[in-house]
């Protein structure tokens, strides 16, 4: 007899959310089987006993597991299981990581797992979605302290209208993208993606997103009325007041302002070396003390900068609330890659490498989404140790810089031509070479300009600029700052990243500290962002480069597209692949054919393209009577000679029309192996169907 649960619906957008509580999962802190449409993913909330030892931060990971089954589908590979987790669930990863981690005890130690398991998904209903919802109820009716519920929604606009969590096939004809999650009270998290939509039509989806996450967060309520658990006490990690205090005898309030009080990173963390260096002389019969001090250090800087900020209006680097840092950009740093370019925005730099290539190299996708399963555009994004000062060796991407340079395709991708206007597989690898804060938009800068100067004929120059906050006591008492550099956003309660180009906005990532942000809040840090992206883009971008250059760099892989009858593919491509390897082997290109007919025709030499195009539309050529061919002599009969006129393609020269006068052998006028010109008399079939071709080499026919 299976368990006993409960279950409890609500109508969504037009379809059924249905949470089941108590079927599976009775061990975790708290678990949900979540239902949307045929979309079904098990979210589970886990907690450690017990505080984690000698950390200073909370401890949260966020899991998002796909299954091939939930598609239908068995994995490839040797080993038929699932690997590392695809890009795409990295991604659900964060933006599930990033509204739930502010509502957790900021002085809560335990080690918080979050999983969310993909069962089964309807391309109607989106599996992201419902695991972002999904792990909302787990925490909330789990006995996890937790300040929420919280909620999500996404937002498409199709014609011009609002569309509440469109489905696949929606999302690919919407000019947005649109993620919120919200508290009862506050916007609390926004992702989005967008075809320039402009900034009061996104701020009017935000908040369209926001009324229907209110009735998700009564539906979560009135679960946590009758199955939520009691929130469990816990070893708070609150710094010891006495020890605050000392501090503050140590280093006085002056003292830790001149210290964080400048424009250069190295001489900061020299400066608030040297007074952690005094304290710890000072607390050095402490041992408590000392293990705290760090963390105790921190929290004073940043307490310092945020009243210098709020109450002061005075910035660390000393710049006006509204001032970007000095910005520089450049084109063609690296010699021979097809484009290059850098933009630096104070102590950040990137330095932006496009390369162009066949779409053969397009990459591959295995994933939960089933109608895309190739992707043209590739953004990556590198962070190494030494952009900030530091010794580390590198392991590989991490979820950061797999989110970083999600953000930025996302924000560049609606400005890409079309495959038919430029058919060429791109890749921009943003190579951090110093960082002080929001180098995702400087490598969105950097990008834009790096695929212009590669001649990517891109429909106009994207930039970004980050946004920051900082507030008090009441939900009025707030300043919010443009172009945020490392130690603002370290010690303030929002990154606010908006990319765009002159007419509109391509990409929103907003991360906060905080339970969530007012609409004055939300439209002000739009609307600075808008007045700094054009600025950016006005007074820096365009005077270096404004518009892609007419041509590919010459170390670009030319590639000219052709349309051909798709029932001719098999012709090109000849038995075992022979009639396709012999063009590439002759003229020394690379030859994709997609299954609409589109053939890309790939290489360094102009001249051996159009050899190859050429070879191509002979090969699908309908032969007709009054064509010319050139082509070497086959095969030799007594009545005449045969001519391939293409592959799998011969014609015979009868012996009365090899010359204008009579011959006795055909050998005194061909040879097999002889190149000659030949043209076409007729058409016809035999008795077996098969074509059959007359040719004509006499020169009185050749001029006719």
């Amino acid at each position: 007899m299976s368990k006993e649960f409960k279950s409890y619906s609500m109508d969504l957008a037009g379809r059924k959310l249905t949470a089941e509580i108590g079927r599976v999962c009775a061990q975790a802190n708290g678990a949900v089987l979540l239902h949307y449409g045929d979309t079904v993913v098990l979210s589970t909330a886990t907690a450690s006993k017990q505080p984690r030892e000698g950390i200073d931060f909370f401890p949260l990971s966020v899991e998002y597991s796909e299954r091939q089954y939930a598609v239908g589908k068995i994995p490839g590979g040797f080993n038929k299981r699932e690997g590392k987790p695809s890009e795409n669930a990295i991604l659900t990863d964060r933006v599930i990581d990033r509204p739930m981690r502010p509502l957790f005890p900021k002085d809560y130690r335990n080690d918080v797992t979050l999983e969310n398991l993909v069962m089964s998904v309807d391309p109607e209903c989106t599996p992201e979605l419902v695991a972002m919802i999904g792990t909302a109820i787990a925490v909330t009716i789990s006995d996890i302290p937790f300040d929420g519920p919280c909620a999500m929604t996404q937002v498409g606009l199709i014609d011009g209208k609002f569309v509440i969590n469109p489905g696949y096939a929606q999302k690919h004809i919407s000019d947005l993208e649109l993620t919120v999650a919200s508290t009862a009270d506050k916007v609390i998290m926004i992702e989005a993606g967008a075809n320039e939509v402009e900034e009061q039509t996104m701020i009017d989806a935000i908040y369209e997103a926001d009324k229907v996450n209110k009735e998700l967060i009564a539906f979560i309520n009135k679960i946590r009325a009758e199955v939520g658990k009691k929130k469990h006490s816990y070893a708070s990690a609150a710094m010891p007041e006495d020890l605050m205090a000392a501090l503050k005898e140590v280093i006085p309030p002056e003292t830790m302002e001149t210290a964080v009080f400048t424009d250069d990173k190295q001489a900061r963390d020299k400066a608030v070396d040297e007074l952690t260096a005094l304290a710890k002389e000072k607390f050095a019969d402490n041992e408590e003390w000392l293990k705290l001090l760090p963390d105790a250090m921190y929290q004073y800087q940043k307490k310092t900068v945020r009243k210098m900020i709020l109450r002061d209006h005075k910035r660390p680097d000393g710049r006006q609330i509204t001032q970007i840092r000095p910005l520089d950009a450049e084109i063609d740093i690296i010699p021979r890659v097809h484009g290059s370019a850098m933009f630096t925005r104070g102590q950040t730099q990137i330095l932006d490498i496009c390369t162009l290539a066949p779409l053969s190299e397009v990459q591959r996708l295995e994933g939960m989404d089933t109608d895309i399963k190739s992707k043209r555009y590739l953004h990556q994004y590198n962070f190494p140790a030494y952009s900030v000062g530091e010794t580390k060796v590198s392991r590989g991407p991490g979820r950061r810089e797999i989110g970083h340079g999600a953000l930025a395709e996302r924000a560049l991708r609606p400005m890409l031509p079309s495959e038919e206007e430029f058919p060429y597989a791109i890749r921009c690898v943003s190579e951090t070479m110093e960082s002080n804060g929001s180098t995702s938009q400087a490598s969105v800068c950097a990008s834009s300009m790096s695929l212009m100067a590669a001649g990517v004929p891109i429909k106009r120059p994207v930039a970004g600029i980050s946004c920051g906050l900082v507030t008090g006591d009441t939900d009025d008492d707030y300043i919010v700052l443009t172009d945020i550099q490392g130690i603002e956003d370290f010690f303030g309660d929002m990154d606010f990243k908006v990319a765009g180009t002159e007419k509109g906005i391509t990409a929103i990532q907003m991360d906060i500290k905080i339970h969530g942000l007012t609409r004055p809040i939300v439209e002000e840090a739009i609307a600075r962002t808008r007045e700094a992206r054009m600025y950016i883009l006005n007074e820096v971008m365009n005077p270096v480069i404004s518009e892609p250059r007419p041509e590919i760099s010459p170390y670009a892989p030319k590639i000219v597209q052709i349309k051909i009858d798709p029932k001719k593919i098999g012709d090109v491509v000849g038995k075992q692949g022979k009639v396709i390897n012999k063009l590439i082997e002759d003229f020394g290109v690379t030859i994709d054919i997609e299954e609409d007919g589109s053939v890309n025709v790939a290489g360094i030499d102009q001249e051996k393209i159009n050899g190859a195009i050429a070879a191509i539309k002979n090969i699908v050529t309908e032969i007709e009577p009054g064509m010319i061919f050139t082509g070497p002599v086959v095969r030799i009969l007594e009545i005449g000679a045969f001519v391939n006129l293409k592959p799998n393609t011969d014609g015979m020269i009868h012996i009365s029309r090899l010359a204008d006068r009579r011959i006795g052998k055909v050998e005194d006028v061909v040879k097999e192996g002889d190149i000659v010109t030949v043209k076409v008399m007729k058409v016809d079939k035999d008795r077996n169907g098969k074509e059959r071709i007359d040719l004509t080499m006499r020169p009185s026919d050749l001029k006719k």
